[in-house]
């Protein structure tokens, strides 16, 4: 068992989301549900809370209510490692009313925001030789997502 997790409050979508979730990444799945009883706060018999791995790592999300909308304050960040897992994630997190942010960084459907970073991003930004670093950072902020091939050729310069 996970000491520490990270705990989602969504108003009423904490089912539809994990299900979401757990459909796009391997090593994923639902792992359990509580209910609302009669002592609510929610109606009787609707979903409270749903418990979920996603790549092995394990979430809770509750239905609490409207009182407590995400930010960008938290974000997930996911290491992707193809251009290919970057475009798969990025469209299926922007789709049905995601928005796309600055710099590898976007919302979904739910407004959870997430950051989808190819690995090769911290070799590149990470370079020892401070002006190809810098390359890769200045072409980084003008991107909204991470484009691998144009991170590389800032990298080289060209």
């Amino acid at each position: 068992m996970q000491k520490i997790k990270t705990f989602l409050w969504f108003d009423t979508q904490a089912a539809e989301a994990a299900e979401f979730y757990t459909s796009l990444f391997e090593d994923s799945k639902v792992t359990g549900t509580t209910r609302y009883g009669e002592a609510g706060p929610g109606v009787a018999g609707s979903v409270m809370t749903v418990t979920f791995e996603l790549a092995g790592q394990e979430y809770v999300a509750l239905n609490g209510g409207p009182q407590f909308p995400f930010t960008e304050a938290i974000s997930l960040q996911v290491d992707c490692e193809s251009q290919e897992e970057v475009d798969r994630l990025w469209d299926a997190l922007t789709a049905d009313g995601g928005e796309e942010g600055p710099c590898g960084w976007l919302k979904d459907k739910y407004g959870l925001s997430w950051q989808i970073v190819p690995t090769e991003f911290a070799e590149l930004a990470g370079d020892p030789d401070p002006e190809k670093a810098q390359r890769v950072i200045q072409a980084m902020l003008g991107m909204k997502k991470l484009d691998l091939t144009e991170l590389r050729k800032a990298h080289e310069g060209k």
